[in-house]
């Protein structure tokens, strides 16, 4: 039994071209899954659906793999969730259909390039963090409070005339990093 899934990744875009190569490829309407999501939205109700219904034997039908899948990782465990029901997939536009030897060799060619690029990209983040430290620099997000706007935080903070609101309003900062930039703990309201 063929079953497909379609998506589209906002609500101003289109099923409908989705869902007629679907069928011109003999998907029955009833048997298409949809979802109107962004491929990086783990929720989406329709691909747990397709992926409940699948059963050993039938196959699953794409129109492309970036539909299907958010990422490369999440292509394989998709692949391999459904070649552990005893199911294929085919994808319209690459010609791969898991249902064949080469199709099956096709899917694990793409699957291992891409961990192979994901194992590259890795290594020069890694590399390009090192030199950067090697050079001084640190990484993460920049301190909102530095210099002299933390010498200001820190004479406000020894006067007892402003309070913590008074100080984060004017430092146009979060009670919460007041307290980290200045190194100080949170009052804590008295238990009763």
């Amino acid at each position: 039994m063929l079953l497909g899934y379609a998506r589209v990744s906002t609500q101003d875009q289109h099923l409908e071209p989705q869902l007629d190569a679907l069928k011109a490829d003999g998907v029955d309407v009833d048997r298409i899954y949809t979802d109107k999501a962004t491929g990086a939205n783990s929720d989406r109700p329709g691909l747990v659906a397709v992926l409940k219904a699948l059963r050993e034997g039938d196959t699953l039908v794409v129109v492309k793999l970036d539909r299907l899948a958010r990422s490369m990782k999440h292509l394989i465990e998709l692949g391999e969730a459904i070649q552990g029901k005893g199911a294929a997939l085919r994808v319209l536009d690459a010609g791969i259909d898991t249902g064949t030897p080469v199709g099956r060799l096709t899917f694990h060619i793409i699957g291992a390039l891409a961990e192979f690029e994901l194992a590259l990209i890795r290594e020069r983040t890694q590399a390009g963090l090192r030199a950067a430290r090697e050079r001084g620099r640190r990484g993460g997000r920049k301190k909102k409070l530095e210099g002299k706007t933390l010498d200001l935080a820190r004479a406000l903070w020894s006067n007892s005339e402003f309070s913590v609101e008074d100080i984060a309003t004017q430092m146009k900062v979060s009670r919460r990093t007041l307290f980290r930039e200045l190194g100080a703990r949170p009052v804590q309201a008295p238990s009763s």
